[in-house]
């Protein structure tokens, strides 16, 4: 039996619903919002202060980074891409596990792209006082060669997989935005316009504004927000 002020306390969800620990802004656990509440699955969030994680959190995930999901049987899931997949297992009505061109392998495997050297770029570009000896100007030209490649496949498709939003497209989109987000004019001016135009209306469709809503910040010992 958890004692009083046990943070294990605090990894029983409330109302048999999973838990969600998440940070607004954090492209990470944007995209596992953004596929708990296309799946519909309801969830309790818990929004986490990064510079002062709650002890539930630690205790659940010693890596003290978000996402983290509990689930219903206290099953630990660390990872993004696995809670967005977790969700999408029970259920998909958008169809983002089933592209309308390629594979659910050919997306994990551009999204291993972006969370990989992309991501890499990406925080020696917009956080280069972070990496000792950073370029980040040489980071953004790496990033870019990534960029183009997304560039390429929607001057032929209107999505990354084929003509409709599928896992790859929710997944990359808050890396994308995130890198635009540094300098904007710069971003804007780059000869993209169909990934310009695919970000824009990734931040611009209903889905993104609903899980972009501010929350205050979870208190142990107090419910979270039922969320989709």
């Amino acid at each position: 039996m958890a004692q009083e002020g046990d943070p294990t306390a605090d990894l029983r969800p409330a109302a048999a619903l999973p838990v969600l620990y998440s940070f607004r802004r954090c492209p990470y656990a944007m995209r596992a919002r953004m596929a708990i509440a296309v799946s519909g699955q309801r969830c309790e969030l818990r929004e986490v202060v990064l510079r002062d994680k709650p002890a539930a959190l630690l205790a659940a995930s010693p890596k003290g980074t978000v996402p983290v999901l509990v689930d219903t049987d206290g099953r630990v899931i660390e990872q993004s891409l696995d809670i967005m997949q977790w969700a999408l297992g029970r259920s998909d009505p958008a169809g983002w596990l089933r592209p309308s061109r390629g594979t659910l392998k050919d997306m994990l495997a551009l999204i291993a792209d972006c969370d990989g050297d992309f991501k890499h770029d990406l925080d020696g570009y917009k956080y280069p006082e972070r990496q000792p000896g950073a370029n980040a100007e040489a980071h953004r030209t790496q990033g870019g060669l990534f960029l183009a490649r997304l560039e390429a496949r929607l001057q032929a498709t209107r999505c990354l997989h084929g003509e409709r939003v599928a896992l790859a497209d929710m997944a990359i989109a808050p890396f994308v935005r995130q890198f635009a987000q540094v300098d904007a004019a710069w971003f804007d001016r780059q000869p993209w316009p169909a990934l310009q135009a695919w970000l824009r209306a990734r931040l611009e469709a209903p889905l993104f504004e609903r899980v972009m809503a501010k929350y205050a910040p979870w208190i142990s010992g107090q419910a979270g927000i039922g969320f989709p």
